[in-house]
């Protein structure tokens, strides 16, 4: 069963400091997409549809160079948003987004988001508060990126990630999604996920799941750096 719009608005970090009434202003304009898996929401250059955020499933945002070379920028899952810059800042959209899992969203479109934030100063401001979480996240991605071998890229990726009822990691159906998205191979990725699942850190279950048997020692990991 999906979630209400209050509470896939309610579990998303964007807005843990937007209080009421803003909140349910929010609430009063957003609106409940579904969309399948493979579906693309929206394409690089198209007028921006406003600010997504995920209630469930898993979106994709990537961008294709001229060879056709895909690279993913975000893998963005429950409780977290896309598209919220091109939405604030009136502007088209400046990559693409596809689900790559069956996915509900919530939309808050574009025009009436931007008169609520004209309108409305304390929710403007609540919302910025908000976005510091957001700018501080892609900074630790570029930090990664910069300063982190693969097997430490891994290592964030799965202590960072939301475990499901089951204690278990569902990663995206196709890995070299997730792959691209912490800037490495397809290749690297599999020798150091079997490096891992080798020494007894992480065993794969069926249907893309991983099981974390040692959380300690991949936090040791993490720390050593």
């Amino acid at each position: 069963m999906s979630l209400p719009i209050i509470d896939v608005l309610g579990n998303c970090r964007m807005f843990s400091q937007v209080q009421h009434p803003g909140f349910d202003r929010l609430v009063a304009i957003a609106k409940f997409c579904e969309f399948h898996k493979g579906e693309i929401v929206f394409w690089q250059g198209q007028e921006c549809p406003g600010m997504y955020v995920v209630g469930s499933g898993l979106v994709r945002v990537f961008k294709t160079a001229p060879n056709g070379k895909e690279h993913v920028l975000h893998l963005v899952g429950p409780g977290n948003t896309f598209a919220e810059v091109a939405a604030i800042g009136g502007f088209d959209c400046p990559a693409n987004a596809e689900a790559i899992a069956p996915t509900t969203c919530v939309l808050l479109p574009r025009a009436p988001l931007k008169r609520l934030l004209e309108q409305d100063h304390p929710v403007c401001l609540q919302l910025l508060t908000g976005m510091t979480l957001w700018v501080r996240h892609l900074v630790s991605l570029m930090e990664d990126v910069v300063l982190r071998d693969a097997a430490g890229r891994m290592v964030r990726f799965l202590l960072e990630s939301e475990p499901g009822d089951d204690g278990t990691i569902e990663l995206p159906t196709l890995k070299r999604h997730l792959a691209s998205h912490l800037n490495l191979t397809s290749e690297t990725f599999s020798r150091v996920l079997g490096r891992f699942i080798e020494t007894g850190l992480v065993v794969e279950l069926d249907g893309n799941r991983l099981q974390l048997l040692d959380r300690q020692r991949l936090q040791k990991m993490h720390d050593e750096g």
